[in-house]
């Protein structure tokens, strides 16, 4: 039964979810890594853009981030300069649209897209790495998870770790579209997303019609009009439902590790597989009673966050 007791105990200020949520955002810090761009060409015509930070050893990890984020994001860069130290090579990688640069197609990047990380896979397979990890951030553990358990991953993988990834996306979506205390998170997304939906129909008018997107007040309405359409779903309902990673949970067969804090602000309950956990002996949960999203402050090395030492502890007790 791999439901593990979790060993984070920050102090009573940083217990609230929120506070842990906000404050690695209010107070980032200084982190040193040094990342070589590599871009990606896909057969569909489009490209990734792959940050490599190498040091010449046989494993890599490979890290993919969250929702609107990319592979600048502190929470990124802190754990490929840990990994680092802990004697990884890592690779971190841009959704299509998150590099700084737009992609070439009307399409993007959705939760349950694990075609392109297959693919950032195979290609650190063929720079000569024997041994891959995975780790996802929120929407990218979510990826994770999916490509795992959906078909066999690639022999090379030997552990994952998924970081407040959303299981369940039809409740977590309308746990952020409908709690007042999230709103925040919410308008925040949905000023980064409706840009970029503005910019794609300036790219690809008739294919994309941006017309009232700014009227867009929640993800059911955004992920109903572009994100379902856009990459081959009905509506939000059909991609939630295809997307959730949770379903594919029982497939899984490397070791792997589900961090859910449980007074992260975006998790729903359904985003919480106790049951998964406890039938499949690869799938370990860890689900501290504090943590917030993607935060996991104690503050005992600084801005550090201890999510940065678990994960490091984890890959190398599994790999």
């Amino acid at each position: 039964m791999p439901v593990i007791a979790s060993a984070f105990r920050p102090a009573p200020l940083l217990r609230n979810g929120h506070v842990q949520t906000i404050l690695p955002v209010l107070l980032p810090r200084r982190v040193r890594v040094t990342f070589a761009r590599e871009r990606l060409e896909l057969a569909d015509g489009d490209f990734l853009d792959l940050d490599w930070a190498k040091t010449g050893r046989q494993r890599v990890a490979i890290l993919t981030h969250g929702l609107e984020g990319c592979s600048t994001q502190t929470y990124i860069r802190g754990l490929a300069a840990a990994l680092g130290a802990a004697g990884w090579d890592v690779l971190a990688w841009n959704f299509r649209g998150c590099s700084g640069a737009p992609n070439r197609l009307p399409r993007a990047y959705h939760s349950g897209e694990t075609g392109d990380l297959a693919a950032v896979i195979a290609q650190a397979v063929a720079a000569g790495y024997p041994r891959v990890a995975l780790v996802g951030f929120s929407l990218g553990g979510n990826v994770v998870l999916k490509y795992l358990g959906e078909t066999p991953a690639h022999p090379a993988v030997a552990a994952a770790v998924a970081i407040s990834p959303p299981l369940a996306l039809a409740p977590c979506a309308q746990k952020l579209d409908r709690e007042w205390s999230n709103r925040l998170y919410l308008r925040r997304f949905l000023v980064s997303m409706k840009a970029k939906i503005e910019a794609k129909a300036r790219l690809f008018p008739r294919q994309v019609d941006a017309t009232g997107v700014r009227r867009i007040k929640t993800f059911q309405e955004f992920d109903d009009r572009f994100t379902g359409p856009l990459h081959g779903f009905r509506d939000a309902a059909d991609y939630w439902a295809r997307s959730s990673a949770r379903q594919f949970l029982p497939r899984l067969t490397v070791p792997t590790l589900v961090l859910s804090p449980r007074n992260d602000p975006f998790l729903a309950p359904a985003a919480y597989p106790w049951p998964e956990a406890e039938a499949n002996p690869q799938l370990f949960l860890e689900t501290p009673d504090s943590g917030g999203h993607v935060g996991f402050l104690d503050l005992r090395r600084g801005l550090q966050p201890w999510s940065e030492r678990r994960v490091a502890e984890f890959l190398d007790e599994k790999s």
